[in-house]
């Protein structure tokens, strides 16, 4: 019988928990998590962007070739993946353990928006280049003022009408609760036998031995060390899965590094405003921005109550977690990293620049980016809210010496013994897809059987083949018919 533990209780771990419970119900599951409750660090809802990234609206996963060309290659994996993550949720929720819905998953309308004529030829190829592919092609696009005015008539209060716009739209966008939709897996996990939670649980080391591990973790309350011994391990600690595969010692996680971003929102504090506006309006990054500080007015549900945000505002802290140290990027620094962490840093200059002028922002100059996406914002109606701390990979490169990588990274042992997790955007919404991978490192002769096979096309339908559109559907499906969708 496996045992098996999972560093952190957020999306992924949750996600990977629930897949080997399903697969193998009688694995031993152990949960290890530093704060007091669940998800309450990455996947927690004002630390993320709570967008069902599906690559509708964020331009950043469509970039411009030197001959003019749209790239859609990463949009169309993004969103493939997304599908992939609402196939699982709709099987939970036909199978009865998700039973609320409307508490982690609503339909809001993805508007990609700009302005300027070469910003809007720009805008205009890309929804020519996405809506051949059959997960776009409910794309709709308009330079009509008039049209933009009814998808977002903040955006377009206070607006010169002379001025060339131009916007796309996907009415089947989501804002996903990833905190509690993680909180809701955990709490199925928790009521099955063999699995268990410790809350308020630090790991100390990491030590290999006889073919596993031996976990040695601190209650940070009363100091009490507890002593695991699992023979799989995976690090889901969003910007603490670094320090933690460092501890671990496996050659596949030499050199690799992390550059630690922080974040911050305007939120809205005035009613009469949130109610005027019902969409995710993405727009183009700042040149030398990280992809998570895409700019975007944002619906979104939170804590049973309609929120409007604005940002994110990016940041820097040597903390790797929002509940961190500020030792964390010093302590992370090892002779095997130090010199692509060095490259890294001297080939992205322009995003230390970036940073500096972000760090550097009065309250005016955040109400001015605010008004290029709402106009008659007014500075009354908002407030500062830091959000989470994401940490970017940084790793050996044999041209560069070391590089700054701005997605998702899975390190695992040669021997699938232990796996971790690092990077950021687009995290969470592909969580799914993410953890099907660590499966087929980590328990790659179980999911080769029939049985695993089996189990996992009736969770995931598309596994193993192409998303269609009747596989998306069948998510949308699932939740209308019990009338649980949310309001668009």
């Amino acid at each position: 019988m496996k045992h098996v533990t999972l560093v952190g209780a957020g999306i992924m771990s949750a996600t990977l928990g629930v897949l080997l419970k399903k697969l193998q119900p009688d694995i031993q599951i152990t949960m290890l998590e530093r704060l007091g409750t669940v998800a309450a660090e990455s996947s927690d809802a004002m630390n993320n962007a709570g967008t069902g990234h599906a690559a509708f609206c964020e331009l950043n996963y469509t970039p411009q070739k030197e001959n003019g060309d749209i790239d859609v290659s990463k949009a169309l994996k993004i969103a493939s993946a997304f599908e992939v993550s609402k196939e699982f949720w709709a099987n939970l929720l036909d199978a009865g353990d998700l039973r609320h819905p409307e508490q982690f998953i609503r339909q809001v309308p993805h508007i990609s928006f700009v302005w300027g004529e070469a910003n809007v030829a720009f805008l205009k190829k890309r929804y020519e280049a996405l809506r051949i592919h059959p997960l776009f092609e409910d794309m709709t696009y308009s330079e009509d003022v008039d049209t933009l005015s009814e998808w977002m008539p903040l955006v377009m209060q206070g607006r010169d009408r002379t001025e060339p716009v131009a916007a796309t739209r996907m009415d089947i966008g989501t804002d996903v609760n990833f905190g509690n939709l993680a909180r809701a897996m955990v709490d199925w996990l928790v009521q099955q036998n063999g699995v268990t939670l410790h809350l308020e649980t630090e790991v100390r080391d990491l030590e290999r031995r006889d073919g596993g591990w031996y976990v040695t973790t601190e209650h940070l309350t009363n100091g009490k060390l507890m002593y695991l011994q699992a023979d799989t391990v995976f690090i889901g600690a969003g910007g603490g899965a670094l320090p933690l595969l460092e501890k671990s010692n496996i050659e596949e996680a030499e050199g690799y590094g992390g550059f630690p971003i922080s974040g911050q929102w305007l939120v809205c504090t005035n009613p009469d405003v949130i109610r005027q506006h019902n969409a995710k309006v993405y727009g183009k990054a700042s040149v030398g921005a990280p992809p998570m500080s895409v700019p975007h007015l944002d619906t979104r549900m939170i804590d049973g109550k309609q929120e409007l945000l604005f940002g994110p505002f990016a940041g820097f802290s040597t903390r790797f977690l929002k509940n961190g140290s500020y030792w964390d990027l010093p302590a992370s620094i090892e002779w095997a990293n130090m010199f692509p962490m060095l490259a890294a840093g001297w080939h992205n200059l322009s995003l230390t620049k970036y940073l500096i002028q972000q760090v550097l922002q009065s309250p005016e100059d955040r109400l001015e980016a605010l008004r290029a996406y709402y106009p008659d914002a007014r500075m009354e109606d908002w407030r500062l809210e830091i959000a989470g701390q994401r940490v970017q990979v940084i790793k050996k490169d044999d041209e560069e010496i070391g590089v700054l990588e701005f997605g998702t990274e899975l390190v695992c042992a040669a021997d699938g013994s232990i796996a971790a997790l690092l990077g950021a955007s687009p995290g969470a919404s592909t969580a799914v897809t993410a953890m099907i991978d660590v499966l087929k490192k980590c328990f790659a002769e179980e999911i080769q059987t029939e049985a695993w096979e089996t189990t996992l096309k009736k969770m995931v339908p598309s596994y193993g083949g192409l998303i269609t559109k009747a596989n998306r559907c069948a998510f949308t499906r699932t939740v209308r018919q019990k009338a649980l969708w949310g309001q668009k």
